[in-house]
Order: structure tokens, then sequence, then C-alpha cells
């Protein structure tokens, strides 16, 4: 399917915002999500195509192949035991509670994970989309240990600066294209300032616990099982009276047509077709 991102940003100068609900789906008896798609949000969310708020508690997927995106997983600190991720690139690695793993498929590559025996993966799946120029690169991991990654905490909240930079607290860079993960947890009556780039856009998502959304003065609450999408925003407030937890994601929109079938986003109809085809005759690589 073929997307022309909208500029809506010249209809004002304030903030535009939408509010997205998340689909909730589940796999078998292992797997259960909140699913957020770029379809529900007119470009808005771009450069994300896709966010899912899952736990996992058995293997579910199977291995499986991306391409033209960046596949970046994100483990809660709340996760117990190990999540363990194999790619054609030949890396296997044990995610502990609060890892990440980021994996620039680019023109293509083969991807498994799923939790080792007896364990509890609380995490968001996050596909990223890649500039057309970037589609055609060859694929790379980055793999970002929990205890590696910058810690803001003050009375009221601490923060994990995971990619990206918050305040001046710079974390991991990704492999693709500058972008910002933040694992933001508020106490009771506390609060947290983040400031965007000028042309970012952000998305917002509650893990768990109350928390509200306040853009540029404007206030609101952000209610459970949904997300909040913006851009031109200077300034995102976030507090909360009971104590929350929430994620934060923001990025440069790259307003760029693509083509999409499941977890292939192409530049167009005829580069999808062909990486299709490539992995369908298996030269996207196994894991063996």
């Amino acid at each position: 399917m073929s997307v022309q991102y909208t500029d809506q940003t010249h209809k004002s100068q304030v903030a535009i915002q939408k509010f997205q609900q998340g689909e909730k789906m589940t796999r078998g008896t292992g797997f259960e999500a909140l699913s957020f798609t770029h379809r529900q949000l007119d470009g808005l969310m771009d450069p994300l195509i896709m966010v899912d708020h899952f736990t996992m508690t058995e293997p579910t997927f199977g291995p499986h192949a991306h391409a033209g995106i960046s596949a970046v997983t994100v483990l809660f600190e709340d996760s117990t035991g190990s999540f363990r991720n194999r790619d054609s690139l030949g890396n296997d690695v044990e995610l502990a509670p609060g890892d990440l793993y980021w994996l620039k498929a680019a023109r293509g590559a083969v991807h498994d994970e799923a939790p080792t025996p007896g364990s509890r993966t609380h995490a968001l799946q996050i596909f990223v989309n890649l500039p057309s120029d970037q589609k055609q690169d060859a694929p790379s991991v980055q793999y970002v240990s929990a205890k590696d990654m910058p810690v803001i905490e003050n009375p009221g909240h601490r923060v994990r600066v995971m990619t990206g930079k918050s305040n001046g607290v710079v974390g991991a860079t990704p492999p693709a294209m500058p972008f910002t993960i933040l694992d933001i947890t508020l106490q009771a009556n506390g609060y947290f300032i983040h400031r965007t780039d000028p042309g970012d856009a952000a998305w917002l998502h509650v893990i768990q616990g109350e928390v509200e959304v306040e853009l540029d003065g404007l206030r609101q609450q952000l209610g459970n099982g949904v997300a909040l999408a913006t851009r031109g925003a200077n300034e995102i407030r976030l507090l909360s009276s009971k104590g929350g937890q929430i994620v934060l994601l923001s990025g440069a929109a790259l307003r760029e047509p693509f083509a999409q079938k499941g977890p292939f986003a192409m530049r167009d109809i005829e580069q999808l077709a062909a990486v299709i085809s490539a992995y369908e005759a298996g030269e996207l690589g196994s894991l063996d």
C-alpha cells in the first residue's frame, strides 16, 4: 500500500496533535499487545510506522524478515528473565530488563526474538521508517545495555535516555538517523519537561499509572490504551498526581511516500515487490 504523508504544519503555528486508540492483539497463549499504526493518524506518526506495546511469555512469531525500516525492541525494567534476539547478521544476544536492540534492516535481514524459558518480556516493538536513500543500505545492528543508558533523576521524575537526547543528556546514537526514546517515570505530583528540536514529531503513550500531557500550555489527560502524536510543540510537559510511566518517541518527520506490506516498507511498489521476491528466494539471509 502506498502512503503519501500530508504536511499539516502550514495549518497553524500551534502544535498539531491527534489521539490514537491502540488495537488489542493476542497471539496464542503467550503474547498480548496494544498495537498502534501510522494509518490511524494521516502522517502525524511519521517517521513511525508501527508501535506494539506488548507482553510475551513464550515464543510466538518465529524467524521473520524486515526491510526498509528499523525494527527496535525496547525492554522495560519490570521484565523478568531475558529476551533472546537473533538475526541473519550473526548476532545472538539475550536482552536483559531495560535493554534496547535496534535492527536497521535496510535492504533486508531476518530476525527472531523470544523470551527464554520462564521469562516475561514487557516491551515495545517499534518500526521506524528509513529515508528512501537508506532503504538499500547494508543492514546493521546496535545493542544498548540498560547500564549504559544515562538517567535523568530529580525529585519527581526518573528518565532513561535510551537513545537521542533530552535536557542536555545524550544517549546512544541510532544507526539510521537521529531519534529519541525516553522511558519516563513520574512520582506522585512529579513532572518532567522535554523540548523538541524544530520540526520533530513526538509520540507519547502511557505504560502504566496516570499522566497528563501539556503542549505549549494546553493540558490534557492521556488515558490508558491511548497514544498522542504531535508535531510543532516546542515544549512537552508531563505531569502526574498519582504517579505513572510514559514513553516519548521523537524524531524528524520524513514526509516521503512509501509502499508497505507487513514488516517491509520500501520506496515504491516496484522496490517492495523486489524485496519480497528476494526474501522468498532466501536472499535476505538466515539464522542458521
